[in-house]
């Protein structure tokens, strides 16, 4: 299986705009990008388009109602405009045009789905004590994890590792890759054990519903995830048999106008964040975006 192209060519943000400084509305006869979307790749994908020479402007709509620093620093972009609070809802793809939950209305010139994924179970109580692997890109941050906790303790951490799939198999070659001792288990814990008061370690180990334990210095989760597909049904866009908008080396999907990233898409039948990261995703999607936007007829002036 080969994963899509790494190298191009080969205040309280109000709901129905943008945060503080963002981009006003489109001036008649420039391209429209619209990013259903503001996690990772996203961003990414924000980033790359607003360093390339793109002339139009650039929608995001975000699930989330709070502003994290991330997006308000997207937000002061001049070409850019991110509507928190507005989840994209359903896709006219004939007319090219994005409703959010709340009603409102935008026309686009190409639509990017970057809806990401979410965990297929409930959390495990005390996770967020562990470590979370889902992507290529938490490689990097496992990897300073890593370093700390081995600074710390001064000898090999011993990890244990609870997942099954790629996403676990991934982790378990950083967490080699790093030094740590790996002892994976597919059986979910009920539980993650805290650590003692006052240590640096997050976590000492794990709890079994019978009972049973786990101890060690490091607890990473690769559970399975689903990608947040919904939105390709409202536009007829193909999905794997797994999850995940089907989409071709280039980052398009099925219907004309509409790509996806991130793992909310799914190449060869495997989640996009498993094959490829998120920075080299969104340039190679950026250049096929600009390609796309200089070739399409833009819309009529007023």
């Amino acid at each position: 299986m080969s994963a899509p192209a790494l190298s191009p060519t080969s205040g309280t943000p109000s709901s129905t705009a943008a945060a503080s400084g963002a981009a006003s509305s489109t001036t008649a006869g420039q391209p429209r990008i619209v990013i259903a979307g503001a996690g990772p790749a996203a961003q990414a994908l924000v980033r790359q388009l607003t360093r390339a020479p793109y002339a139009g402007a650039i929608t995001v709509l975000s699930n989330r109602d709070d502003a994290p620093e991330e997006l308000l620093e997207l937000a002061v972009l001049p070409q850019v405009s991110v509507r928190f609070g507005q989840p994209a809802s359903y896709i006219d793809a004939e007319n090219r045009r994005v409703t959010t939950a709340d009603g409102m209305e935008f026309n686009y010139d190409e639509l990017v789905i970057a809806t990401g994924s979410a965990p297929a179970e409930a959390p495990v109580e005390g996770a967020a004590r562990c470590l979370s692997y889902s992507t290529i890109d938490d490689a990097a941050r496992l990897g300073e994890a890593v370093k700390d906790v081995t600074r710390v303790l001064g000898r090999r951490p011993l990890g244990i590792l609870v997942g099954t799939g790629s996403a676990a198999g991934q982790a378990e070659a950083v967490l080699r890759a790093r030094g740590v001792r790996p002892v994976r288990t597919t059986v979910r814990p009920a539980a993650v054990v805290p650590t003692l008061a006052g240590s640096v370690l997050p976590a000492a180990g794990i709890l079994f519903e019978d009972g049973s334990s786990m101890n060690g210095d490091l607890v990473i989760l690769a559970e399975d995830r689903i990608a947040r597909d919904g939105l390709a049904a409202t536009a007829g866009l193909s999905t794997a048999p797994g999850g995940g908008i089907v989409i071709g080396r280039d980052f398009r999907t099925s219907v004309p106008g509409i790509w996806a990233i991130g793992d909310a898409a799914a190449y060869d039948g495997v989640r996009l964040g498993l094959l490829v990261a998120s920075g080299s995703a969104a340039s190679v999607c950026a250049s096929q975006l600009l390609e796309a936007t200089m070739a399409r007829p833009l819309p009529a002036a007023a």
